[in-house]
């Protein structure tokens, strides 16, 4: 695609002939501009879902209005960056940090506000389009997905507790009540034909500093040369809290992103996802700095 191979291109210095720097960061913000899916309409989504004002519905109008937000942020600065790059308008400060962001394949620091990443601008740009395609479907349709991809919501906790508070309505009890429960799918996505009756089916988490047993649904070591793994989608169960913790488990922090002391104010840390621990005890994978991510940084 034209996009990734400008996407590709190393930044140089206009010499001779060659494409300015102008030139290729007007080609690159063309690109961008048109990829960058449209709105979704948030007064009609509102007016659909309001038969049904449930915690979930809740969060997808709120994430609704969180992502607007940043599509017109990046579409207004794409359209005065070119129109300073025309002259037409004063090259300000904000305007140059967004010049030099894009010609280094960067994130502009205006459009990292709405959520936490640490992907180069193609890869982040590719992940923007995945993330609205979930809530525009979930938007259009009122249904929710039957697997969660939770990495796209901005605000994935604000959704946890939205599944925790479905579950405490629905059963009469207090949300400060409940924990998790979870259980790794032994199935591919393909082969779930519904949602669970409780909790939500969360996919496109990544573990870090172990290897997956799929088969057996436990923890191993990681392949040589392994950074991280795919796991397979994982049942959230909201269940009354226990008193005992389940023995031959590892506590896994999940965190947003890689930097898993977080940035700009906001943490990393999500939620302790207990995993089967396998043949090794905790204090082995603790050690080993074992942890799941909801996104990598390319």
């Amino acid at each position: 695609m034209l996009f990734d191979t400008l996407l590709s291109l190393t930044p140089q210095t206009s010499s001779g002939g060659g494409e300015s720097k102008e030139d290729k960061v007007m080609d690159l913000a063309a690109g961008i501009y048109k990829q960058i899916p449209e709105n979704i309409d948030y007064d009609a989504t509102a007016k659909l879902l309001s038969v049904d004002p449930c915690p979930l519905n809740v969060v997808l109008l709120q994430e609704i209005q969180r992502y607007n937000v940043l599509l017109n942020e990046i579409r207004r600065s794409l359209v005065d960056l070119e129109k300073g790059i025309q002259g037409l308008v004063v090259m300000t400060m904000e305007l140059e940090v967004v010049f030099n962001s894009l010609f280094e394949g960067r994130v502009p620091p205006s459009w990292e506000k709405a959520y936490s990443s640490l992907k180069p601008l193609g890869a982040w740009t590719r992940d923007l389009v995945m993330r609205m395609e979930q809530l525009s479907h979930w938007a259009q349709t009122s249904h929710p997905p039957i697997i969660f991809w939770m990495s796209g919501f901005t605000f994935p906790t604000g959704f946890l507790t939205a599944v925790l508070q479905t579950f405490a309505r629905q059963n009469g009890v207090s949300v400060d009540m409940l924990q998790w429960e979870f259980s790794v799918l032994t199935v591919t996505d393909a082969n779930v034909t519904g949602a669970p009756k409780d909790g939500v089916l969360i996919k496109g988490l990544f573990l870090q500093g172990a290897g997956w047993d799929r088969k057996n649904s436990l923890l191993i070591e990681a392949a040589p040369m392994q950074l991280v793994c795919a796991m397979p989608s994982i049942h959230f169960k909201p269940c009354e809290i226990k008193k005992r913790a389940p023995k031959g488990m590892y506590t896994c922090p999940c965190y947003y992103y890689p930097n898993r002391a977080g940035g700009g104010g906001r943490p990393s840390f999500v939620v302790a996802v207990d995993l089967k621990s396998g043949e090794k005890p905790a204090d082995h994978w603790i050690k080993r700095g074992t942890a799941l991510l909801m996104s990598l940084d390319y």
